[in-house]
């Protein structure tokens, strides 16, 4: 990977913050968004500016193409089998409450098990326990090891025959764990229930193949993978995406409508009602010809030598606490001990270092590391080696700024 060159293509990381050059490390909140993607928003909006599906005018036509143009980009980039089973949404969010709302209020009962972890994201567990508040159902997690992972022995104690929906993320916002999605998948099908997979931290990161991990549901986000905010995508095996109903009712989605009853379009659209996030998906299509330009596999393995080296500088730091597994994603979570995490990045912020400090919306995932938050650095296709010695500095002046207490 040519990183100047990769670089160079992202305007936003030539400036100076607090008089220092720019070094961003939150990409696991949101990327940043390359030079091809912008223009290709900005083209959209100049020459192609129109609604999709609905007129026959040379605009709509364009926008059309463009937006469908999109969706077959996705299909082929998590290797779904057919458009049908691509369904563009506002975000990882909108598309689990999607299946949380259709699917689950649909499918499940008094009696029934929804199996989680604690390391999921909000998005991942307030829609399942509103649904269980819905249905009778019962919320289970299965434990995690000490280092933030979970072990296959677990998976089996855990999930069981009253187990309806597995939902699990890909990888942990916080700890960078990569769960076995596609071994966990094999379980819950062994018992009958279905696979709702978090993909929001590694389809920016990793090769996905929703196929080969057999999951039944994927969700993720534009705006993490150099795409911008406001898009999203559900996959969904077709078979399951016939049988439910959609959950936003309107223009766009409907088929045929009476003054007392009306029909629903065919896969993917009727789950798209209203006027859809046309530049955004035309966006993500722009943002995938960008990282599939680079290759997936180039990334994982220079986000994996930016990790270990993060972490081999980040263990030269006194005091200083790193949660989760050595075998993590491209993201590392920490405390320095006796300093608040927002008292952190706020200082690093000075040196014009870009830290997410907080919860992370994983506020269970706080309670079982005893924490009430943390500090994050994650890093994407754009960071390099230099970035993390500028971290390392400003951990330094951090510590000098707060006494040096340890």
């Amino acid at each position: 990977m040519d990183i100047k060159a990769i670089r160079s293509e992202f305007p936003i990381l030539d400036q100076q913050v607090n008089g220092k050059p720019l070094v961003y490390l939150d990409s696991s909140a949101t990327s940043q968004k390359p030079t091809p993607v912008i223009e290709a928003v900005n083209s959209y909006y100049r020459l192609n500016n129109s609604n999709v599906h609905r007129g026959v005018h040379t605009l709509g036509t364009r926008a059309t193409d463009q937006y469908e143009g999109a969706r077959e980009k996705v299909r082929a980039f998590v290797h779904a089998q057919s458009t049908e089973e691509i369904i563009f949404t506002r975000g990882t969010t909108t598309a689990i409450n999607t299946i949380a709302y259709s699917y689950g209020n649909a499918n499940l009962s008094d009696g029934d098990e929804i199996v989680l972890t604690p390391m999921e994201h909000h998005s991942n567990i307030i829609p399942w326990q509103q649904v269980a508040k819905t249905t009778g159902a019962t919320l289970k997690y299965i434990p995690l090891q000490s280092d933030g992972t979970i072990t296959m022995e677990d998976v089996q104690a855990t999930i069981t025959s009253n187990t309806k929906i597995v939902a699990m993320t890909h990888v942990s916002n916080v700890l960078g764990t990569i769960n076995p999605i596609k071994e966990v998948a094999k379980i819950a099908h062994d018992h009958g229930a279905i696979m709702v997979v978090d993909g929001a931290q590694a389809v920016p990161h990793m090769k996905v193949d929703v196929q080969a991990l057999d999951c039944d549901f994927y969700a993720f986000s534009g705006h993490k993978m150099c795409a911008p905010t406001g898009i999203g995508v559900l996959y969904g095996k077709k078979a399951l995406l016939e049988e439910m109903e959609p959950v936003e009712f309107g223009g766009e989605m409907i088929d045929f409508v009476d003054l007392y009853d009306s029909t629903w379009k065919e896969l993917p659209w009727k789950f798209e009602g209203g006027t859809p996030i046309i530049a955004g998906a035309i966006g993500l299509g722009a943002a995938i010809d960008f990282l599939n330009t680079i290759g997936m596999d180039n990334i994982t393995e220079h986000e994996s030598k930016l990790v270990t080296y993060a972490m081999q500088q980040l263990a030269t730091i006194d005091g200083i606490d790193i949660y989760g597994p050595e075998k993590r994603a491209g993201l590392i979570t920490f405390n320095l001990v006796d300093v608040h995490p927002h008292d952190t990045a706020t200082v690093l912020d000075a040196e014009g270092v870009a830290v997410r400090a907080g919860h992370h919306c994983a506020q269970p995932l706080m309670k079982w590391l005893q924490v009430t938050a943390t500090a994050r650095a994650s890093f994407y296709l754009y960071n390099t080696t230099d970035d993390v010695d500028r971290l390392i500095s400003a951990l330094q002046r951090a510590k000098e700024f707060f006494g040096d207490v340890f």
